[in-house]
C-alpha cells in the first residue's frame, strides 16, 4: 500500500512545482523549487501508513516534501481541508460527498482502505441487538462516518434516528462517555473502541463488516491541486 500512496503524491508534487503562472512562466514554489505538500491524518489505522512513510524517509527518496498534520479531531481535519490550511487529507467517501455538497472543491485521488469492522455501534450489557436500541440513548461524532453506519444499522433494522436519542459528541468523547456509563450505546472507530469495549458486558451490535463498501477512506485534495 505504501508504494501506491507514494506515487500517488508524487504526482500530486509534480503538479503543484510545474503549475504555470500568467505568462507561463513556472510557479515559483517552496524550498528549493519544490512545493511542500501539507497533508491531515487522525486517529485511523488505514492513515498511519503516512506517518511510517515519513519515518522511514520514503517521501524524501522519491523526491517529494511532505508535512504530516495530525489532528486530535477527525472533524478538524476535513475543515483544514475545506478551508485551504492543508493540501490533502485523509477522509472518508460520505464526508467528501457532505464537504462537496457544501460547496467545497475536492478531488479523490486514492482509496487507502475500506473499512471492514473497525467502525462499530458499541452496546452496554443487555442490549443484543440493534432493534434494542430503541428508545435508548446513542452517541457518535454528528455528521461523520459512525453517525452514518449508525443511520445504516438503524435502518436496517427498520428503525431511523428518531427512534433513539441521538448524542453528538467528539469521537474520543463518545467513547469515554459510553465506558463511563453517562449513554447505552456508540458509534466509534478503531482505537476508540478500545476504550468503548473496555465497559464490562459491552458488545458490538453492528459494524461496517455488515455493509461491505460503506466505509472506503480516502487521500483527498483541494481540487486546485490536482
Amino acid at each position: 500500500m505504501l508504494r501506491r500512496l507514494l506515487v500517488s503524491l508524487c504526482l500530486l508534487a509534480a503538479c503543484a512545482a510545474c503549475a504555470s503562472a500568467p505568462g507561463g512562466s513556472a510557479e515559483p514554489a517552496a524550498s528549493g523549487g519544490k512545493k511542500v505538500l501539507t497533508l491531515g491524518f487522525s486517529a485511523w489505522p488505514g492513515w498511519f501508513p503516512w506517518q511510517v512513510a515519513q519515518e522511514k524517509g520514503l517521501f524524501a527518496k522519491n523526491g517529494i516534501e511532505v508535512e504530516l498534520k495530525y489532528f486530535d479531531s477527525y472533524t478538524d481535519s476535513l475543515t483544514a481541508l475545506a478551508t485551504g490550511n492543508v493540501d490533502a487529507n485523509s477522509q472518508t467517501l460520505n464526508d467528501t460527498l457532505a464537504s462537496v455538497s457544501g460547496g467545497a472543491k475536492q478531488t479523490i485521488v486514492l482509496v487507502n482502505d475500506n473499512s471492514t469492522g473497525n467502525d462499530q455501534i458499541i452496546a452496554r450489557s443487555g442490549i443484543a441487538t440493534v432493534a434494542d436500541l430503541k428508545g435508548r440513548t446513542v452517541a457518535a461524532e454528528q455528521g461523520t462516518v459512525d453517525h452514518y453506519l449508525l443511520l445504516l444499522a438503524l435502518r436496517k433494522a427498520g428503525l431511523t434516528e428518531k427512534d433513539v436519542t441521538f448524542k453528538p459528541l467528539p469521537t474520543d468523547a463518545a467513547a469515554a462517555a459510553f465506558k463511563a456509563g453517562q449513554v447505552d450505546a456508540v458509534g466509534v472507530f478503531a482505537p476508540f473502541t478500545t476504550t468503548a469495549l473496555g465497559l464490562p458486558g459491552s458488545t458490538a451490535v453492528a459494524t461496517s463488516r455488515d455493509f461491505p463498501g460503506a466505509i472506503p477512506d480516502h487521500l483527498v485534495v483541494a481540487a486546485s491541486l490536482v
